[in-house]
């Protein structure tokens, strides 16, 4: 399970799952010392994190004081439990979107100073791919059909003083016709581009994380021949 926590991916693992030692700067043994602000720095692995833990680093990544973290893994006791644990930290907030295919082109909006992808909550008895369809429609005014799930994300944000936990399932979607397309801009949205591969990846230095894990799964799925 991978949450990120005010743009900070942070990766949630089982206690046997193997991690690469190259991508982790620094480990802390939760059960033979203390977890601190200062050992917060690049890509951390924190291991034998069980809930008291857990609610340590979410003060740390909820605090307005900046950290040079860039990603963190947790490896858990209790995968379960602490998968449960979070959830009961946040209201859950469910939704779709999609990344819009038009041969080699994709689909950027440009809403809130970033470039995202469109996407929306989920309405009741809709399906998820429904949701996806509906939202790529409503934002930007195209016909689309929806193919192949590429991944789910979860992301924190606070509304109304709230915490939410968004969980967003991302799917491929193919370009049906985009003649009278158009940003919402009661969305926020002030702009749509179409985008070859080499502008996705400067557009995705302004963008979220969570966005650039999506094409990651995305260029993942296309190499092992799961996405055409």
């Amino acid at each position: 399970m991978i949450v990120f926590i005010n743009d900070i991916p942070v990766r949630i693992l089982k206690d046997y799952e193997e991690l690469d030692a190259s991508h982790v700067n620094y480990t802390i043994d939760a059960a033979a010392e203390t977890i601190s602000r200062a050992r917060l720095v690049h890509h951390v692995l924190i291991k034998n994190v069980g809930e008291a833990e857990l609610e340590t680093v979410l003060e740390f990544l909820n605090s307005n004081v900046p950290t040079n973290l860039l990603e963190l893994y947790l490896k858990v006791r209790d995968y379960a439990t602490i998968k449960k644990y979070l959830r009961g930290k946040f209201k859950i907030v469910k939704a779709a979107g999609g990344l819009v295919r038009k041969k080699d082109k994709f689909l950027m909006i440009y809403r809130l100073k970033k470039w995202d992808l469109p996407k929306g909550k989920k309405e009741k008895n809709e399906k998820y791919w429904q949701t996806a369809e509906r939202e790529i429609e409503e934002e930007c005014n195209v016909d689309v059909k929806i193919g192949r799930k590429i991944c789910t994300t979860w992301h924190t944000y606070t509304m109304n003083k709230r915490a939410m936990l968004k969980k967003t399932r991302w799917y491929v979607a193919e370009l049906i016709d985009d003649s009278s397309m158009k940003p919402d801009i009661t969305e926020d949205i002030e702009e749509l581009r179409w985008m070859n591969p080499k502008e996705v990846y400067h557009a995705l230095e302004y963008s979220y994380q969570s966005i650039n894990y999506v094409f990651e799964q995305y260029y993942a799925l296309k190499e092992s021949g799961m996405v055409s």
